[in-house]
């Protein structure tokens, strides 16, 4: 099967150009200025629209096995496919962890029937299970996740013994939640001697403060220095931890690598007033120079990548008390729109979202063949109209939860296509009919 895109305007490998790109069955078979065929093709006329590479989302929580009441990953493949992920890598704090290798081989086999967009996932580490670990297969899994700070589920990692274990024997990457939970328990102890009344989310970045986001951050660099470690630090979202990565772009010459997520790029501590538990993540979102620090550091490189920390709760689990609710939101659908609106506000181009949200991606976790509009690579591809856009309301979720921090936000841009392997799985506001998407592979040394 071939399709055929049309005069689209390609952003890709720091360049945008107006070219042609032919599909055959998974693959993009060619890319250039004008390409016509003599035999019948699926044609795309993409004069107005704008190609990007699939995104690939290095963190995600879809919830699947034990936790399927706020998300599957039926449900949340479709809404990663609907806002042009094409790919993901997701969390081990299900119901049960993925700590075992068996628990990772059934997430496997779960996506390779139900999951609409490619996946990978994390083993995850834990204060006893480190001959598990060491059992995995770094060509089929994307890394170990080591929650040094605790957050959703029962995953923490604060043996240092076993932290140590784990930096000087594991050979993948390790990426890490890095909150100091010593620090979180004292500030939260203190607050409720000083405050006697109900808590509420403006609290949460005092609680969860930055002092324990750079506590934590740096003990994992430390680390990884010390055992020349792969190491990934997962939403970043201070301005002091930026001093702890290394300002230089090419990622393949990183031992060390950061990330930042769509929440902690957009929103500050302000609109806790407004929004409450809608935004109440861990690490939690903090100030206005904390974010404006994050935009700041994806042109000097010290961030790498973009990714969402998609995390669904149901409405009512969000609608309790701050301290009962849980954190973490749905943000999947429209990671690639809020990117490109800050695009249009000036604080990125649209060359960097393809580099740290496909790109970079693609080249810090070794994955085969994606992550660039290339020939012979997988036509995992997303056509956006950036001159178009609608509000954001309920009717136009897809994640199971039915809510998400932005509802009511209007974007004024609109995800028309998605292709995944080459195959038109997403088309203005319609899915074809299903295709499970493919393990992604990792070509490591």
């Amino acid at each position: 099967m071939h399709t055929l895109i049309k005069n689209a305007q390609i952003v890709n490998e720091n360049r945008i150009i107006q070219a042609d790109v032919l599909i055959h069955n998974n693959r993009i078979e060619r890319i250039d200025h004008t390409i016509s065929v003599k035999y019948n093709v699926h044609e795309i006329n993409a004069e107005a629209l704008t190609l990007f590479p699939g995104l690939i989302d290095d963190q995600v929580h879809f919830r699947e096995p034990g936790l399927t009441h706020k998300g599957c990953i039926a449900s949340e493949s479709k809404s990663a496919v609907a806002g042009g992920v094409t790919s993901y890598m997701e969390m081990p704090n299900t119901n049960p962890t993925t700590t075992t290798q068996d628990a990772l081989r059934h997430k496997y086999q779960i996506a390779q029937k139900q999951s609409m967009a490619n996946y990978a996932f994390y083993i995850g580490g834990s204060n006893t299970n480190i001959e598990e670990v060491l059992k995995t297969n770094l060509n089929q899994c994307c890394g170990l996740k080591l929650f040094m700070g605790s957050s959703t589920g029962t995953l923490l990692v604060d043996d240092p013994t076993a932290l140590e274990g784990f930096f000087s024997k594991f050979e993948g990457l390790i990426a890490t939640h890095c909150e100091s939970d010593p620090l979180i328990q004292s500030n939260l102890k203190t607050i409720k001697q000083l405050h006697t009344g109900e808590l509420d989310a403006s609290w949460h970045p005092k609680i969860r403060s930055r002092e324990a986001c750079f506590a934590s951050s740096s003990y994992a660099v430390t680390l990884a220095q010390k055992y020349k470690t792969r190491l990934h630090v997962l939403h970043i979202s201070t301005a002091e931890e930026l001093s702890l990565f290394e300002a230089q772009a090419d990622v393949r010459k990183k031992l060390i690598t950061a990330e930042a997520c769509i929440h902690h790029l957009w929103f500050c501590d302000t609109d806790y007033s407004n929004k409450g538990n809608w935004i109440k993540w861990n690490p939690a979102i903090k100030s206005a120079a904390d974010r404006d620090a994050l935009q700041k550091a994806l042109h000097t490189h010290q961030i790498d990548v973009i990714a969402t920390d998609h995390a669904p709760h149901t409405r009512e689990e969000k609608l309790q008390t701050y301290e009962k609710a849980p954190s973490g939101g749905p943000l999947v659908q429209h990671s690639l729109q809020a990117l490109i609106e800050l695009s249009k506000q000036g604080v990125i181009n649209l060359e960097t979202i393809a580099q740290k949200a496909a790109h970079n991606v693609a080249q810090l976790f070794c994955i085969e063949d994606r992550g660039y509009i290339r020939e012979g690579y997988f036509a995992d591809l997303v056509l956006v109209n950036l001159h178009s856009g609608q509000p954001v309301t309920s009717a136009s979720l897809w994640a199971q939860c039915g809510w998400s921090p932005f509802e009511n936000t209007t974007f004024s841009s609109t995800i028309t296509h998605t292709f995944v392997n080459g195959y038109l799985q997403y088309e203005k506001g319609t899915f074809h009919p299903f295709q499970a998407g493919q393990a992604l592979t990792f070509k490591r040394t």
